[in-house]
């Protein structure tokens, strides 16, 4: 079964649709067009699952929960981030340590606990696109949507997570650290 993640709400949509006057559905529907004609043009015809994070929110909201219920995560404000420093082996695919990663500044900056914990549901601010959620309504952090899909068609484990080498570190780093926290 070969599933590919639409990650259809994100900083970056926001951003561009705020940008070009747009919704973030159309750019999201855009940009998921583009990469639909580019794989047919390379013959790619086998994708079995094409889930979207806007459509699996309660997977989502779900996965965010169990991590703040197991201790992994915790909740500020309406904001839910992953503390890295309750993964032992947090760092592995790319072999960084916490003490060497720094994490994002910004507002959200001064509720982590380390500067390297990521969101896993972001509070939601004016003009932005929310769901109602435990902590209030707010949007998914990228890094859990991609778990959160897989999870829902492939289960708790599965063999192979492709991806491009630009998605190493962080993404690809955080989804398996919540990701093998959680099961």
């Amino acid at each position: 079964t070969w599933v590919v993640n639409i990650t259809d709400v994100d900083d970056k949509l926001i951003a561009k649709a705020k940008q070009r006057g747009l919704s973030m559905s159309d750019i999201a529907e855009e940009n998921t067009e583009d990469y639909l004609q580019n794989l047919a043009g390379l013959g790619v015809d086998q994708i079995d699952r094409m889930p979207k994070a806007t459509e699996t929110m309660d997977d989502i909201i779900a996965l965010t929960k169990q991590l703040i219920d197991q201790g992994f995560a915790y909740e500020v404000d309406g904001d839910v981030f992953f503390d890295v420093t309750k993964d032992k082996e947090y760092g592995k695919l790319t072999n960084r340590t916490v003490d060497s990663l720094q994490g994002e500044g910004g507002e959200a900056a001064s509720k982590k606990h380390s500067p390297a914990d990521f969101a896993l549901w972001k509070r939601a601010k004016e003009g932005e696109p929310s769901w109602p959620s435990p902590w209030g309504d707010g949007r998914p952090g990228w890094h859990i949507e991609c778990s959160a899909m897989s999870r829902s068609l492939l289960g708790e484990t599965f063999d192979i997570h492709g991806g491009g080498l630009d998605l190493v570190f962080p993404h690809h780093e955080n989804e398996i650290a919540q990701s093998e926290c959680c099961h």
